[in-house]
Parts: structure tokens; C-alpha cells; sequence
């Protein structure tokens, strides 16, 4: 019996069944499978990093806002502004499609939608009880009617808003 166990190891790399129970020892089972980690926890952080990663990459946002301007003329910072506008309202219109919360001129009367209590802020001469039912609009508001912004991937480092470019010669 112990040879044919040796020969059976060196040869076959495994005991036997009929071997495994003259010896009465039990098969040993396998092991469970690894449980895949648990996907990363998407946080506020990520969504905001997000954003301002598609406000750099399409709209070329932070480079506007950091760029020292008071050595350019009214003309150029004009054309870069008109530039990076048209961008991130696409962006805008892309990812959130916001629709006015009241949908009237700005000056003109309105009378304050039914519902939601924070779809409207009142401001000026508002009556103690808080209440009130109309006045002029002032700001007509903003509403996201969706909110499509591309899957974060765990391999992608939120914190790169824009890589460095390097021209190769």
C-alpha cells in the first residue's frame, strides 16, 4: 500500500479514491472561490470631479479661470470667454438639460407655482408670515430636467482633471 501511494504521488500527483478510503482519510475539499472585491463606493467627491473633468476636457474651463488675464486686452479675453461660453453651455445642455423654473420674462408678473415650496425664493418686501403669492420676477430659476453624466470607471483617477500634453519633435 505504501508503494502504490508513492508511485501513485510521483506519478499521478494524487492518491487514489480506492487508496484514500483503506487509509479512511477523507478528500480534501476545495477551496471556496475568492469573493470579487466590492466595487469602489462612488462618492459626492467623484461626481463633482467628474464634472469639472468634462468642463476642462470639452470647454477648456480651467484653463480660462486660472489663466492670469490682466495682461490681455478686453478684445481677447471677450473672444476666449465667447470661446469657453458656447462650450460649457453644450456641456450644460448635454449632461443636465436645465429648463427654466418659471418660464416668463424677467421683470414681468408672475404668480408663484403650486407645489414645491423651494421652487421659489421670495426676496424684497416678503409679508412677516412668509407667505406670498406673486410679484415680480426677478430670476427665473433652474431646474435639471436630467442628469446623464458618463459610468465612473475604478481605474480612472478623478483627481486628473486634465493630463499634462507633451509635443513630441
Amino acid at each position: 500500500m505504501a508503494f502504490r501511494a508513492f508511485f501513485a504521488l510521483l506519478f499521478g500527483g494524487k492518491l487514489p479514491d480506492d487508496l484514500v478510503a483503506q487509509l479512511g482519510l477523507a478528500p480534501k475539499a476545495p477551496p471556496p472561490p475568492p469573493k470579487p472585491p466590492p466595487p469602489p463606493a462612488v462618492t459626492p467627491e467623484d461626481g463633482a470631479l467628474q464634472l469639472l473633468g468634462i468642463f476642462q476636457r470639452d470647454g477648456r474651463i480651467l484653463d480660462f479661470f486660472m489663466e492670469d488675464i490682466a495682461a490681455y486686452s478686453d478684445d481677447q479675453i471677450g473672444a476666449a470667454a465667447r470661446d469657453v461660453h458656447a462650450k460649457t453651455r453644450e456641456i450644460l445642455t448635454r449632461h443636465f438639460a436645465p429648463q427654466p423654473v418659471v418660464d416668463a420674462v424677467e421683470g414681468s408678473a408672475v404668480t408663484a407655482p403650486a407645489g414645491d415650496a423651494a421652487l421659489v425664493k421670495f426676496i424684497g418686501n416678503v409679508p412677516a408670515s412668509g407667505k406670498a403669492k406673486g410679484g415680480a420676477l426677478r430670476h427665473r430659476g433652474w431646474r435639471a430636467t436630467s442628469a446623464s453624466l458618463p459610468k465612473l470607471s475604478s481605474k480612472q483617477d478623478l483627481t486628473i482633471l486634465a493630463p499634462a500634453e507633451i509635443e513630441v519633435e
